[in-house]
């Protein structure tokens, strides 16, 4: 049962905007989504019954990669309004009884920041160490083997100081060097400007990210025979995940909770997903909670989904975990795991299981809707990740594409400007409007689970215990109080119920019969002894 002093986040449902994709309504013809946007759709994200919203980057970007090369940490970006838009968005957000918490990219800069452009004015100023700065080799290349994520290497030379500089993902965002006490101040400093006008708390982006092998010990090869990349061909153990990045974390955690009602969730970007979230996570001193990759990738099934969580619970039991099948850096759910399944009564399914499972569940934009990945024509692709490795990997464009409001209107409501990515047409059916007005959508779905949710106090936070049944069958009690069915697989299963008498609490479309449960592909049931 959840305790009268539970964390609101505990147990919470958070929906991730995208501010780019939201809404537009600022009227000067850019075809972005902005603050107002968003401040005029905070009644139908509060309608969802969702508790929190993750704003991604507002901050102020030459947008290299759009807005996560961030070049003043306490400035909006113009792009999305002003700091008086944001703090009107915070109001009207906790007026409406929902948590904001903000992305913070600490990681890295835009090399447009004004510390970047002080630290590579030469070797002696003030910030010349703010920045992860190395000689060449003799022969001129790089310190060492590294590889960036959106391609070549993780260095790049610099004319100025002569030497080359770090950054893990685009040239535009060279990494800050936690290794130097004054940019663990500067940062910390910044976050305690965002708590200060009235943010719930903080998603940091590739957390285990912020420190680096101060040796330059190169990366052993991953041997992964399906690598697109050259940065997946390593295993990236020296270029991350460093004890600096622990016990920044410890410093982080401490200012956040000097403000009562606050929280972290990290970004766990890694091969070793559960590992290094139970080590970020794992004790009071580390991140409230956090997310990882793990359920953001090709891989399913019940085994899969059950391994996963076992496992960090065995590793971190003590740790509060966050989970997502979507979001803005990934394709989307519904088709990649949902691809030739019933839709959209499969999407429900998952959406039902991401909030069914232990842990604080985000949910992307759209989500709600059960959109697909759009197709981007290769001619309107944004982000250089995908014009790098099309068609190999489109990039993330896919993922990022307008939110449909109203199936009719310009644009789908989204902007009466041709949107900086395009709508695509599959979208135009599953638009807001449309699901609004039918009882059996998607979006009726989701409220009325998030609803029934939100009066089931074992679903929120009690503790989760996984049963064994066929095969394809994902099968667990949260708090002793609620069975929770779901048939992942492709075919009709059977679940022989634990002896007692059992009452249908929600209904996911299986059925109820004799001590079974007869489940079809895409359906299940949460129980309560009658």
């Amino acid at each position: 049962m959840t305790q009268p002093d539970t964390p609101w986040w505990k147990g919470a449902v958070i929906y991730q905007v995208y501010p780019r994709s939201f809404q537009d309504s600022d009227g000067d013809g850019d075809g972005v989504g902005d603050l107002k946007g968003i401040i005029a759709r905070l009644p139908y994200i509060a309608s969802l019954g969702v508790d929190g919203i993750w704003l991604s980057p507002v901050f102020a970007s030459p947008m290299a990669d759009y807005g996560y090369d961030i070049a003043d940490y306490r400035a909006i970006d113009p792009l999305f309004g002003t700091l008086t838009h944001f703090d009107a968005l915070v109001a009207a957000a906790h007026a409406l009884g929902l948590k904001l918490i903000v992305d913070q990219v600490y990681s890295h800069t835009s090399d447009k920041h004004a510390w970047f452009a002080e630290s590579r004015a030469d070797r002696t100023n003030p910030k010349a160490d703010w920045y992860v700065w190395a000689d060449a080799r003799p022969d001129g290349s790089p310190p060492n083997n590294w590889q960036a994520v959106f391609g070549g290497s993780s260095w790049t030379w610099d004319g100025r100081r002569q030497q080359y500089y770090l950054h893990n993902f685009l040239a535009e965002q060279p990494d800050l060097n936690f290794h130097t006490p004054a940019v663990q101040n500067a940062v910390l400093d910044v976050a305690r400007f965002w708590l200060d006008r009235g943010v719930d708390g903080f998603r940091l982006d590739v957390a285990n990210c912020f420190a680096h092998d101060p040796a330059l010990t190169d990366n052993p090869p991953s041997h992964r025979t399906d690598a697109v990349k050259p940065h997946d061909m390593q295993l990236h153990i020296h270029d991350r995940e460093q004890p600096e990045a622990l016990a920044f974390a410890a410093r982080l955690r401490a200012l956040v909770d000097e403000q009562p009602g606050r929280m972290t969730v990290a970004e766990l970007f890694s091969h070793r997903s559960l590992e290094v979230t139970a080590a970020f996570t794992g004790g009071p001193y580390g991140y409230h909670t956090a997310y990882n990759f793990l359920f953001l990738g090709e891989r399913f099934g019940a085994a899969f989904l059950r391994e996963g969580v076992e496992t960090l619970m065995r590793l971190a039991p003590e740790a509060w975990p966050s989970w997502a099948f979507s979001n803005h850096d990934v394709i989307r759910v519904a088709t990649r795991w949902g691809a030739g399944r019933p839709q959209p009564q499969f999407a429900k399914l998952l959406f039902a299981l991401l909030t069914a499972l232990r842990g604080t569940a985000f949910v992307y934009q759209g989500e709600e809707l059960g959109l697909p990945q759009a197709e981007v024509p290769f001619e309107r692709l944004r982000d250089p990740n995908g014009v790098a490795f099309w068609p190999a990997d489109k990039g993330r464009d896919g993922c990022r594409t307008p939110m449909p409001w109203i199936a009719q209107a310009t644009h789908g409501g989204f902007s009466e400007s041709e949107p900086w990515l395009p709508l695509d047409p599959a979208h135009r059916p599953l638009a807001v409007d449309l699901q609004a007005g039918d009882p059996q959508s998607m979006l009726a779905f989701v409220r009325r689970w998030l609803a029934w949710r939100r009066g089931e106090p074992a679903m929120r936070t009690g503790d989760i215990a996984f049963l064994d049944g066929p095969a394809e069958v994902l099968a667990f009690f949260r708090g002793g109080e609620r069975l929770c069915l779901f048939n992942l697989g492709e075919t009709d299963a059977r679940f022989t119920l634990p002896v007692g008498d059992w009452r249908v609490a929600f209904d996911l479309s299986g059925r109820l019969s004799d001590g079974d449960v007869e489940l079809a592909p895409a359906s299940g049931l949460i129980l309560a002894s009658a």
